[in-house]
């Protein structure tokens, strides 16, 4: 569904979630994909071997880090990297120019979760991350009702949307995905 709507990348999450999917489902469904379309394996503090092997089988196109990984540990990922940031309150700019990544990713900040929230945060921290140089990928609560604004005030190089486009946890909802990447295909610098 998300290639039929106009998704440029697609997700694939390897950690524990309730949207987690095994390396060799993954890699049935990559197989599939158009060319056209980017794929995306999400790893929480798992190791750079587990990484790389499902960067392989899967033939991922990058890695998005949610976890505590170090810029060191970025270096080991045989694609390019995504390195998420959860906010809470002021970010440390100073700290995500010592990772050399593809982009950074901004979600909001939860004791209990590494992404998949569902909540906003406030996007003037975005609008200050964007400073660093870095390409952002903004995330964190973004569904068809605020995505608009959310582009129009951060203006970030991407979106990523779960929670926003799901009829529950773990479930895609077409109607919800349709409309928010035609939303994102008309707003994102891509």
């Amino acid at each position: 569904m998300a290639c039929e709507y106009g998704a440029d990348a697609v997700g694939f999450v390897f950690a524990k979630s309730p949207r987690r999917i095994s390396v060799k489902a993954a890699a049935a469904i990559c197989s599939k994909l158009p060319c056209s379309v980017s794929r995306v394996g999400v790893f929480v503090d798992q190791s750079a071997g587990i990484i790389n092997k499902a960067v392989k089988k899967c033939g991922l196109d990058y890695v998005q880090l949610h976890g505590n990984e170090s810029p060191a540990f970025c270096k080991k990922i045989k694609t390019p990297v995504i390195k998420a940031f959860r906010v809470r309150g002021g970010l440390s700019f100073s700290g995500m120019k010592k990772y050399k990544v593809a982009a950074i990713l901004l979600d909001s900040f939860s004791p209990d979760s590494h992404g998949g929230t569902g909540k906003a945060f406030d996007w003037k921290e975005a609008v200050r991350a964007k400073k660093t140089g870095i390409p952002l990928i903004l995330s964190g609560g973004l569904n068809a009702g605020n995505l608009a604004s959310a582009i129009k005030k951060v203006r970030p190089r991407a979106v990523d949307m779960s929670s926003g486009v799901e009829a529950r946890p773990g479930k895609k909802s077409a109607a919800k995905m349709k409309k928010a990447i035609a939303i994102a295909r008309r707003g994102c610098i891509i």
